[in-house]
């Protein structure tokens, strides 16, 4: 039991040596330190899950999924670990926003996978009619790549259909008026072959001879033509047939899946909203934790200890500055004097050498006429 406890302390990022002296606070720790590990291990499912999905291998699920829970389990505790209590709300309220969205983001990033666990037979069988879609959206694609010609070939076959309709149509009209002339039913009403008959039934002839002649001609065309059809809804049926059929099922597809289920049912999205929530809780649990909590023992030797260390720098920073600043001061104020001297005494040797050299002129003669020096 001892080693479970130090374990979730360890967990929460407690100074044990600083525990020890308020043991009061050592059952909070364990608290927090123990939702700080748990949380780990739902990252741990979580990650494994949804990269199961992805790579479909146990191994390579076990291990990112180990990867990715213990980087959160290391993020939850450095944010659980780096929150101090001040003793005034406002600034522990203003450190923690920071750490609050932090903790929100990766409880939306732990919940997904699980709630796509959660709702896996809803998912599933949500999947399977996405698929039929996704099928059926590749097929009305290779369908409308030959269906332009297709519909032009079929116009076609009408229009030559329909010259073999009229023509045909125009031949029984004749035929039909020569027979009626021929027994008096009508025309002339008298019943004879004679020139009446005789023009009508050549009438009734030559349209018979034409439609012959259109029937050889559109018939052949009609038949390629409907060949043509033919061989292109083959090579729609094979293309069809070669398209990718592979499983959709990928973690996309189930986070599609699952989106497209919470706006068709009311219960579903109010059952992700609430397991989001609870991932909420869980993760910023440990730090409302610490906002809602009075200043223990705990903190406040924390803060004496750090304190502690804050003087000693402040100390050791205040005598260096110090001693930087008075030896500025020195040679500032020595260098300056320094100067000073200096020009003084290269002043004075000035003045002297004129000196020296007005003496020297004082003691020689000027000639006037040659106008130099005499020597």
């Amino acid at each position: 039991m001892e080693t479970v406890q130090n374990f979730f302390l360890f967990c929460s990022g407690v100074d044990h040596a600083i525990l020890e002296k308020c043991p009061s606070d050592k059952n909070k720790y364990v608290g927090i330190g123990a939702t700080v590990f748990f949380t780990g291990v739902l990252a741990f499912f979580s990650s494994g899950y949804a990269l199961y999905t992805v790579f479909e291998s146990y191994w390579a699920a076990v291990a990112f999924g180990l990867v990715w829970g213990l980087m959160i389990f290391n993020l939850d505790r450095y944010i659980v670990m780096s929150m101090k209590s001040y003793g005034k709300w406002w600034r522990d309220w203003f450190v923690a926003l920071p750490r609050l969205a932090l903790a929100v983001l990766l409880a939306l990033v732990i919940s997904k996978p699980l709630e796509m666990k959660i709702f896996e037979k809803e998912i599933q069988a949500e999947l399977v009619q996405m698929e039929q879609e996704v099928f059926k959206s590749q097929e009305d694609k290779v369908q409308a790549r030959y269906q332009g010609r297709i519909d032009e070939l079929t116009g076609e076959i009408t229009v030559l259909k329909t010259e073999l309709s009229q023509k045909t149509e125009a031949r029984d009209a004749l035929a039909l008026q020569a027979i009626q002339e021929a027994d008096g039913t009508g025309g002339s009403g008298k019943k004879n072959l004679g020139p009446i008959y005789r023009a009508k039934k050549a009438e009734a002839d030559k349209t018979q001879a034409e439609l012959d002649q259109l029937l050889a001609v559109n018939t052949a065309l009609i038949q390629e033509k409907e060949k043509a059809v033919q061989e292109l809804q083959k090579t729609i049926q094979t293309e069809i047939t070669a398209l990718d059929r592979s499983n959709y099922n990928g973690l996309a597809a189930r986070m599609d899946a699952l989106g497209r289920l919470t706006e068709k049912s009311i219960p579903i999205r109010w059952a992700s909203l609430f397991i989001t929530l609870l991932f909420i809780a869980i993760e910023t649990a440990p730090i409302f934790v610490k906002l809602i909590s009075y200043r223990s023992p705990y903190d406040y030797l924390l803060h004496e200890h750090e304190h502690v260390f804050q003087m000693a720098n402040l100390e050791k920073t205040t005598l260096l500055s110090n001693k930087v600043k008075n030896k500025l001061t020195y040679d500032t104020e020595t260098g300056a004097h320094l100067v000073v001297a200096s020009v003084e005494m290269e002043k004075a040797l000035i003045d002297h050498k004129l000196r020296e050299k007005l003496e020297e002129l004082k003691q020689k003669p000027f000639n006037w006429k040659v106008g130099t020096l005499t020597k």
